[in-house]
């Protein structure tokens, strides 16, 4: 345990991330070349270690909660921290169903047979060291765990100082796995140390670390976009709306809207903005209100005619992801309107549209430029286990090398593999 102070000198700093940063290099190298069964092993393993070390994890976590109650940390971010029996278990059904999928590595991307003989290869490989930084979840550590053991990749966890004490019952169930089959206990490792000096060492750590993935706020993200001398994976925040569209069924469209914005608002696929056509507004707009319960609603002039009760809504909270039990409400005049107000303040996460119309819906998803775009279902399914993925490390919000929930096909780079017989280039 490396629980360093607050006024822990640079020096240390430097050096505890160094040697996190060496030992994982070397767990990486090991890795890279380990059977599935073996990672596969680690897996399961540590699943079976969740399960049975439950009681431990939620003493631990109730620690962490309980030294934020009083810190003025809203709801949302204390229903993030807080983990559960049943959320206990959901992370190693999700350890499980990862080791079920597919070996990443050593899949044949392409081959090239060319003109002089040679033949050509694209192969999936591991990216190396990944550092993931994240706020408040701790079961984010054992899902990008998972993920980068099932891809080959040796991982650097610093989770949120909040989280610390869950996050090492956490850690020390991952070790327990890749012990019991074989492999370095190396390869997931968390930075011990509440000091926020460590994210910044991380971020700058170019002989250790291949790729940098934060998961959180805008201010986190904001950090790591100031701050990476690494590559990075952006996970930016999930500004999501939910478009209603004059052909979409009133009732489909009140639930869909219920679950996408309330089932869990503090998540990053909660819906935060609704746009509707003014053709069916005054219609479903009350529907919509009552099925919402207990949400502050905000809304434009045309929505707050309809229903005169709800706040007025301001410039900024258009550009607002809320994860709490508030939503904006703008009604638009038609398909065109709505694509264009939806990508001018969409995050590029998650945006869905509630249709009827089969063509509307087709120009929608095509022309909006988000991650995930979806038709009549909830922006709550914006997850990698709901995509199959098992888990899933983010959501990707940029275009290069993978966009939208990150798996642990999306942890792998490619090499060329080039086999001749004796060729020699003129």
């Amino acid at each position: 345990m490396n629980d360093m102070s607050p006024h822990t000198s640079q020096s240390e700093i430097d050096a505890l991330v160094s040697a996190l940063g060496r030992r994982a290099q070397a767990a990486a190298e090991e890795l890279a070349v380990a059977s599935i069964e073996q990672r596969n092993g680690a897996l399961t393993q540590t699943a079976a270690a969740l399960r049975a070390r439950t009681a431990e994890i939620l003493a631990a976590n109730a620690q962490d909660v309980e030294s934020v109650r009083n810190s003025g940390k809203d709801a949302a971010f204390v229903d993030r921290l807080t983990l559960t029996a049943e959320r206990v278990a959901g992370m190693a059904d999700a350890l499980d169903a990862i080791a079920g999928q597919d070996d990443p590595l050593g899949r044949t991307l392409a081959h090239f047979d060319r003109p002089n003989g040679l033949s050509i290869d694209r192969v999936s490989v591991p990216i190396g060291v990944i550092a993931m930084i994240y706020e408040s979840r701790p079961n984010v550590g054992s899902d990008a765990g998972g993920l980068c053991i099932k891809s080959g990749n040796a991982v650097i966890l610093r989770g949120g100082s909040e989280s610390l004490n869950s996050s090492r019952v956490i850690v020390d169930c991952l070790k327990a796995g890749l012990k019991a089959a074989g492999l370095p206990e190396d390869a997931v490792q968390m930075v011990d140390t509440r000091d926020r000096e460590a994210v910044r060492c991380l971020l700058h750590s170019t002989d250790y670390v291949n790729l940098a993935i934060p998961r959180g706020g805008r201010g986190l993200v904001s950090l790591v976009q100031r701050e990476a001398r690494v590559p990075t994976l952006l996970h930016l925040d999930g500004n999501n709306h939910t478009y209603v569209h004059e052909s979409a069924d009133p009732a489909m469209a009140a639930g869909l809207v219920q679950n996408a914005k309330m089932r869990r608002t503090g998540i990053c696929g909660a819906t935060e903005c609704v746009v509707i056509d003014a053709a069916i507004a005054e219609r479903v707009l009350p529907m919509i209100a009552a099925s919402l319960g207990d949400c502050e609603l905000r809304g434009d002039e045309a929505a707050r005619r309809i229903l005169p009760d709800i706040a007025p809504a301001s410039t900024e909270d258009w550009d607002t992801e809320y994860l709490s039990n508030i939503l904006s409400i703008r009604v638009v005049e038609g398909l065109q309107d709505g694509i264009a107000f939806v990508q001018s303040h969409s995050s590029g996460h998650t945006d869905a549209i509630v249709a009827a119309d089969p063509d509307a819906a087709q120009k929608f998803m095509t022309r909006i430029d988000s991650a995930v775009v979806m038709h009549n279902a909830s922006t709550q399914f914006s997850d990698g286990g709901e995509f199959g993925m098992g888990a899933e490390i983010g959501i990707a919000t940029g275009k290069m090398h993978a966009r939208g929930p990150v798996g642990a096909e999306q942890l792998t780079s490619f090499k060329y593999l080039v086999h001749g017989n004796g060729q020699q280039r003129p």
